[in-house]
């Protein structure tokens, strides 16, 4: 007679899980503020409202996103903790941009077969933005699905929950011709483009992610693993009202994310030769034999975050000591126009 099957003869071990556990409650919990209800490990997480003050009229705001096959490029590499500052990272300026401050957020990671030390690197960049920028990480699921992922291999999924008071709301309506456009610059890819740009790494230009790529003396698993920013001082500079309209530069570049923001009366000139692309951006061009305008509209090509202000306020964005690290550039302007995006190479 055949022994009886037991959930580990299907690749699934809750031991190992259970055991796991421990230490990320232990992160998690580290993220906990007066207002987390209860404990880690209950079935849902609650987060108490009635401590927020100062607003009129409180609108919760929420995203979701994931990394993408960013993760393609951790897994390969064995360098896990910086997709866990990607994902949180990402979507707190996916909320920002509406003047929306984070209060907390949750993770979904699905792998092939639970590896204690690489859950705790994700985890470990998981709490380290999210304390960061003030957000608790109030729960999360972890999937163990070795049918549906290859050996090694992991999908990372995040969602967050901020608050904004509704008088504050940053929705681009403000916006008018005359506008200035000012854009912070990135810190590399962020986690838009690994598609195109792993086929031109390891395909196109036949690199491996340990060659060193001489422009910045990094690996290529360096360059492209460098960690999405977040944008969080810019928010200091909405609730002054001073910001008429603000764009996470993602998926879709500058085409499709600038024009989520203007009226329609107006167009977004952008004048590209006003900042320079890092390195890794112009070495993907040229190996990949990729057109300039597909470049922009694949590519956040050095800046992260585009926001329309008053000419009258242009200095106070350019010269604030909070947005230094940024290195602020002016790149164009809003004319009278349709609610296009102009690109001027």
């Amino acid at each position: 007679m055949a022994n009886p099957l037991r959930y580990s003869d299907a690749g699934v071990d809750v031991a190992v899980w259970n055991k796991a556990k421990v230490r990320i409650g232990e992160l998690v919990s580290s993220t906990f503020n007066k207002h987390v209800v209860g404990k880690f490990g209950q079935f849902g997480g609650m987060f108490d409202l009635t401590g927020l003050s100062g607003m009129k009229n409180p609108i919760l705001v929420s995203s979701t996103d994931s990394v993408g096959t960013k993760v393609m490029i951790a897994f390969e590499t064995g360098v896990h903790g910086s997709v866990g500052q990607d994902i949180v990272n990402h979507c707190v300026d996916d909320i920002l941009v509406l003047g929306a401050r984070p209060l907390f957020f949750l993770d979904y990671i699905g792998l092939n077969k639970l590896v204690p030390q690489v859950l705790e690197e994700i985890v470990s960049g998981l709490t380290l933005a999210c304390k960061a920028n003030g957000c608790v990480l109030i729960g999360g699921e972890t999937a163990e699905m070795p049918d549906l992922y290859g050996k090694g291999e992991y999908d990372l999924v995040g969602c967050i929950v901020g608050v904004l008071d509704k008088e504050n709301m940053i929705d681009g309506s403000s916006i008018v011709p005359g506008n200035a456009l000012i854009g912070l610059r990135s810190n590399g890819l962020h986690t838009n483009g690994y598609s195109l740009a792993r086929k031109i790494v390891r395909e196109v230009a036949g690199k491996q992610y340990s060659d060193v790529f001489e422009a910045t003396g990094r690996t290529f698993g360096q360059e492209l693993l460098r960690p999405h920013r977040a944008y969080s001082p810019v928010l200091s500079f909405m609730e002054k009202k001073i910001i008429e309209g603000c764009a996470h530069i993602t998926g879709g570049g500058f085409q499709d994310n600038v024009d989520r923001i203007l009226p329609e009366n107006c167009n977004a000139v952008i004048n590209t030769s006003s900042w320079t692309p890092d390195p890794i951006f112009q070495w993907m061009q040229k190996a990949g034999n990729v057109e300039v305008e597909e470049m922009y509209h694949t590519f956040n090509m050095g800046v992260g975050l585009v926001l329309a202000v008053d000419q009258a306020d242009v200095d106070t964005i350019m010269k604030a000591p909070e947005l230094a690290a940024f290195e602020p550039v002016l790149i164009g302007n809003v004319s009278k126009g349709s609610g296009k995006v102009v690109l001027e190479f």
